[in-house]
């Protein structure tokens, strides 16, 4: 063939290493799609910009009239949005284009009026698409042509047809509130199932996943308040709300949709503007004859009704209605967009955490609820899907052997089921701690107490390997609420009059896990007085466990520019034959909704021929750009710190880029290679390493699930080192799913990697199990990780450089510092210090 397949890497191969094993893949294979042309037409529904649901009620209500004649024995499907595809032409006459009315009658009589009860329906033909190009896609014999992505998006819309019109859809997903449970502050979770029609080798599959999201409660509005303040009863708040948590509810409150309850049949429905700041009994307006009155006074003359809850702010709808909550409900179905809190978080992963084979028992549940059987859409376009999980071949690659000190009981070794632990073990290279001194955030904790932490730390500290000259830093308080740049820099003064010498640690004690005080320690000890830190919650100062030691010993020995383990050079070959560079790099966007804070570009990069030790580069750029702006010279930082550290400049670099969406692929792709590309140029105009650019995914819906006993962990999940690279993949692109994990709770989510630039002629088996065994040398823990270290560092440094804006109002995440455009929320980040970026004070 004269054209490429594709412009991104073809498969070299499927991978040999490692022990075959049969998994179930939550991938369901279509075994009949259309073979014929299918016929796409454009659709536009006025009034414009009314939602999907409504405009599939629209289609629905058009639909069960016979389309006014047209789609007479024609199953026509529709996308909530432009498209309807049909499987036989829609006679629109010679134009290929119509009009139609419809009268949407909407429930009470009221509201009909009020949703503008005509929509006009324009329908002309876009085109035709072929399903048999996208069958040649399949088996690797053309491109994923737009008609293909197209022909793909016909199965989507085709298997999304049915359950739209009977459930609640957000993105790929569909929920019911049969099985809802509640959240804490008003909230509550529906369980429901994700679909999305996925080409892979030689045929089309149905990825199907449970999925669960939060809604707002519905109900009485006096109740859900009380749910949202977290109080027992409404009886607390007779005396009025506070002000703070009124400025908190009316965040919860706005936009919501509520009917009033009131007026009999007349079911108002309503979008929340803003709260009244006074009581019902309390809030006066002007009545049409023009007397004031209070909201209380007006609804006991005109409805006969006496207040219950008169304390109660009244909500503002319209311009400027104001009704007392007592006669709102909450309108049921409405999905929790901000971010859940603390509480709200733990109880859902709770709720959402299920054994593999509970998890496996669900999705073939979704199947009955999807209704792939019996569907007529299906059924006339010519599709259907086999009803149980796929059978895949899956391999379970060696473990790596690591390695830690010399002088360790068991220097090397391979570790059993993918974890292990630091008794016997001193770091690879251990760092001398001699400048330090500890700051204590929590009054509670008494001084002895804090000694005697001290001592079992450095004691756990040398047993471990680190050199500590000095075993009694000095000790001072400050207070959580006082000035903490002030109490730092005393810190930092009193760590070096004491040692003599340049501070290298502050340890802090906090009183709490609050965000607003680890913020601000780290702000300023990163940008501002350039120190790493080490924070400890007082719950373990009372009682120093050597475990709870040695995961700080990990992390301090690391900040201090120590390597806690490596692989040796027979087990990374690609690393240690020619000097090479790891690079891992993430951008992190704000909170949903949230478009005024920036987003975040951050870079890791391996620093010598061991990839152990890594330093990292830092942009902040414009809100939700997802390309990284600046990368060139976050580039240029980090190979001028590769080459500082070891004397070499690297031959290859292997990028693994987290965080890209399929359909952004070829964009990152061209802009960052170019960008990687100009870097190396920019600091030789001969230098050219060679580069592979890989992307990472963890959000996304394959999950594999082990056949045999034998096979599982002892969660019941697929061993680590797992990896899947046939029957569910791309159908020749370089892709594969790997699990590197030991599983802790739940299902464990595969990482899928894919290979979209490649100099370095990478075979599947090579690049896996670099991949797989760089997952063992993830420096703060004693076990596998599901991310390759690059990109977790990454994703580890970009979190971190949220803390470092100037300020943030870290108690309250919602409030967006609305008043600062986006180029002063640029320019409100602060730099970390140069030295730091060459150590991994991220950890």
């Amino acid at each position: 063939m004269s054209l490429e397949l594709t412009e991104l890497v073809k498969r070299p191969g499927a991978g040999k290493v490692g022990k075959p094993v049969r998994v179930r893949a939550n991938f369901f294979e279509v075994t009949s799609f259309p073979t014929q042309n299918i016929h796409h037409y454009d659709v536009t529904i006025d009034p414009p910009s009314a939602p999907p649901a409504v405009y599939r009620k629209v289609w629905k209500c058009f639909e069960d009239a016979n389309g006014q004649g047209i789609l007479t024995g024609i199953k026509t499907i529709f996308d909530g949005r432009k498209n309807v595809f049909s499987p036989k032409p829609l006679n629109l006459g010679e134009e290929q284009a119509m009009q139609f009315e419809v009268d949407l009658q909407e429930g009470a009589p009221g509201a009909a009026k009020r949703s503008g009860g005509l929509f006009k329906i324009r329908i002309k033909k876009a085109g035709e698409v072929n399903m048999e190009e996208l069958r040649r896609f399949l088996s690797g014999q053309s491109a994923c042509t737009s008609n293909c992505l197209t022909a793909i998006m016909v199965l989507d819309v085709l298997i999304r047809h049915v359950p739209s019109t009977l459930y609640s859809t957000v993105g790929r997903s569909f929920f019911t509130p049969t099985d809802a449970r509640p959240l804490p502050n008003g909230a509550e979770v529906w369980q429901g199932y994700y679909q999305s029609a996925r080409p892979t080798v030689g045929k089309m599959m149905i990825n199907i996943d449970v999925s669960a999201t939060a809604f707002y409660s519905s109900g009485p509005l006096p109740e859900i308040v009380t749910k949202i303040l977290g109080r027992r009863s409404l009886d607390e708040l007779r005396r009025g709300i506070p002000d703070r948590e009124l400025s908190k509810l009316e965040k919860v409150l706005k936009s919501l949709k509520i009917q009033v309850v009131h007026r009999g049949d007349k079911k108002l429905k309503y979008k929340i503007m803003k709260l009244t700041p006074s009581p019902a009994d309390r809030t006066s307006f002007k009545d049409e004859a023009g007397n004031e009155m209070t909201v209380a006074d007006y609804f006991f003359k005109q409805y006969n009704k006496r207040l219950s809850f008169p304390f109660l702010p009244c909500v503002v709808v319209k311009k400027d209605i104001f009704l007392p909550m007592e006669v709102c409900e909450v309108i049921p179905g409405q999905r929790h967009m901000k971010k859940l809190n603390e509480k709200q978080t733990a109880e859902m992963i709770k709720f959402t955490c299920q054994k593999p084979n509970v998890r496996a028992n669900k999705i073939n549940q979704g199947l009955q609820l999807l209704q792939y059987r019996d569907n007529p859409y299906m059924q006339q376009f010519g599709m259907a899907v086999k009803p149980e999980m796929s059978v895949i071949q899956a391999r379970v690659l060696p473990t790596p052997k690591i390695s830690y000190h010399a002088s360790s009981q068991e220097a090397e070794f391979a570790p059993q089921a993918g974890a292990w632990n630091l008794r016997g073990k001193k770091v690879a290279q251990g760092a001398t701690l001699g400048s330090w001194s500890v700051v204590n955030f929590a009054g509670s904790v008494p001084m002895p107490a804090i000694q005697r932490f001290i001592r079992e730390l450095c004691q756990t500290f040398s047993d471990t390997g680190l050199n500590v000259v000095n075993r009694s830093p000095p000790i001072m308080s400050a207070d959580p609420q006082g000035n903490i740049d002030r109490s730092l820099k005393e810190a930092w003064l009193k760590a070096g009059n004491a040692a003599k010498a340049n501070p290298q640690l502050i340890v802090c004690i906090l009183p709490n896990t609050g965000v607003p005080l680890y913020a601000e320690i780290k702000r300023i000890s990163d940008t501002v007085i350039g120190v790493p830190t080490q924070c400890l919650q007082s719950k373990h100062i009372a009682d120093a466990k050597k475990q709870y030691c040695a995961n700080v010993c990990l992390k301090v020995n690391m900040k201090l520019g120590g390597m806690n383990l490596f692989l040796s050079p027979p087990q990374i070959p690609f690393i240690a034959q020619r000097p090479t560079i790891i690079l891992g790099a993430d951008v992190t966007h704000p909170a949903p909704g949230d478009m005024n804070r920036p987003s975040i570009a951050a870079l890791s990069a391996s620093m010598d021929a061991r990839a152990s030790r890594y330093s990292s580069a830092i942009r902040v750029q414009a809100n939700r750009t997802e390309i990284i702006a600046d990368l060139a010279n976050m580039i240029k930082e980090v190979l001028k710190n590769f080459y500082q550290s070891c004397g070499q400049k690297p031959e290859r670099i292997l990028f693994y880029r987290d965080g890209v969406s399929e359909g952004q692929f070829k964009q990152v792709m061209d802009s960052e290679v170019a960008a990687i590309k100009a870097a190396c140029l920019s600091l030789d105009k001969t230098y050219n390493p060679t580069v592979t650019f890989v992307v990472v995914q963890k959000r996304h819906h394959a999950r594999f699930f082990p056949i045999e006993m034998r096979d599982a962990d002892r969660t019941g999940n697929c061993m680590p080192g797992t990896v899947v690279d046939t029957d569910i993949v791309h159908p020749f692109e370089f892709d594969f799913y790997l699990q590197s994990h030991a599983g802790l709770q739940g299902t464990s989510r595969p990482t899928h990697y894919h290979v979209l630039y490649d100099e370095n002629k990478f075979t599947s088996d090579a690049l896996q199990e670099l991949t797989y065994r760089l997952c063992y040398i993830y420096g703060r823990a004693t076990r596998a990780v599901s991310l390759v270290p690059a990109a977790y560092y990454a994703d580890l440094v970009a979190a971190r450089a949220r803390f470092h804006r100037r300020g943030e109002n870290w108690s309250d995440t919602d409030a967006t510092s609305e008043s600062m455009d986006s180029d002063a929320q640029m320019a409100s980040f602060a730099t970390v210090k140069p030295e730091l970026s060459k150590v991994m004070f991220f950890m």
